[in-house]
């Protein structure tokens, strides 16, 4: 399987740490790429020229990082990372899109703070970051379960994201449960290895 990624994308470092997860990261082939300047090899796969880009061993381009992982889940025999069924599935779920929400605004924020100062992109990053404080606050007031499942990675792909890129915007000591249980859950090799740099 080959990988279009970016080391610095959260939501590439879900995919690879899925795949950790399950023990089947050998199996993948990393392949740097910035979907910025929509290269050939990436858009020939995903017209849409994002990434992470999973190209299967049969030739198929799987993209967006929900489909991807759930493919990975398919692949071999270990435990599954997508409950199957009941309440565990739906926890699960609802906290990897809760996660994909906090990655998506914070990478929005993050793009337009290059970018010239005005009202309306003022606005809109502020719209971005209270979207995340919302979402820190209800993960504060119920932590995300010690299972290992696509919703717990999700969200600590999430929370490294905002140490990674906003730094300067710490929020640990607002969120000491939340904080704990990424320090613990951040321990395990597939987020450990996954760090970005």
């Amino acid at each position: 399987m080959k990988l279009f990624y970016s080391p610095t994308s959260p939501f590439a470092r879900k995919v690879i740490a899925c795949a950790i997860a399950r023990e089947i990261d050998t199996q993948l082939e990393l392949i740097p790429t910035n979907p910025h300047v929509s290269p050939p090899e990436l858009t020939s796969q995903n017209p849409l020229s994002k990434i992470p880009c999973l190209v299967t061993d049969d030739g198929l381009a799987l993209f967006d990082s929900p489909v991807i992982c759930e493919y990975l889940d398919s692949v071999e025999n270990a435990l599954p990372l997508f409950p199957g069924h009941g309440g565990q599935r739906w926890r699960a779920l609802k906290l990897q899109a809760m996660a994909d929400g906090v990655m998506d605004a914070a990478v929005a924020r993050r793009g337009e703070q290059a970018k010239p100062r005005e009202d309306a992109r003022d606005a809109f990053m502020a719209r971005q970051k209270s979207a995340v404080e919302r979402t820190l606050a209800e993960w504060e007031h119920e932590p995300p379960h010690k299972v290992t499942d696509i919703g717990t990675i999700s969200v600590a792909c999430a929370l490294g994201y905002l140490d990674f890129r906003f730094a300067m915007e710490p929020w640990r000591e607002a969120h000491p449960k939340l904080a704990a249980w990424f320090e613990a859950f951040g321990a395990q090799p597939a987020m450990a290895r996954t760090v970005p740099a």
